[in-house]
């Protein structure tokens, strides 16, 4: 049996990224868990300043006006992250299991890789246009923790991020 394969998303799974994450996989019998915060943390000024980059100021001020994250409808939409992700991966390398994790999503990766002995690790997020320039997105960071190769995808695309 190969080595798992742990897989960080901040968004649900879809067609696109299945085509992605069945390229790694590759025909291996490589188990893969899927984690899914339960809070990604954000912040709200490093949001506004993104939806600005992103060119979306109706966004950017929208947000920014907007209430306090409520927990409960976090967990809820994480959850949902989660059901749609594994779902998504059903079929691939010998199984597919997930969990939606609490605290901070990095720490989550990084225990969870070295729990399980993965090889691979693959962090799956919308752009981030501040964290990306500035290198502090979550497969930076994993990758300044672990030994091994952390691939950064761009959910709903082929595109790689630059870990």
């Amino acid at each position: 049996m190969s080595d798992p394969i742990v897989i960080l998303t901040e968004e649900p799974l879809g067609a696109d990224d299945r085509l992605n994450i069945e390229r790694l996989v590759d025909g291996s019998d490589s188990s893969l868990v899927v984690l899914v915060p339960a809070n990604t943390e954000r912040h709200l000024l490093v949001d506004f300043l993104e939806n600005l980059s992103m060119l979306d100021v109706a966004k950017a001020f929208r947000d920014l006006a907007g209430r306090t994250p409520d927990d409960a409808a976090e967990r809820v939409h994480a959850d949902e992250t989660l059901a749609a992700s594994l779902a998504a991966l059903a079929g691939l390398g010998s199984g597919v299991t997930g969990q939606v994790v609490a605290g901070k999503a990095v720490d989550s990766l990084v225990s969870t890789v070295k729990e399980s002995g993965a090889s691979q690790a693959v962090v799956i997020t919308r752009p981030h246009a501040v964290a990306d320039t500035f290198h502090t997105d979550w497969a930076n960071k994993a990758q300044d923790q672990l030994g091994v190769p952390v691939l950064h995808l761009y959910a709903g695309s082929g595109f790689i991020g630059d870990s």
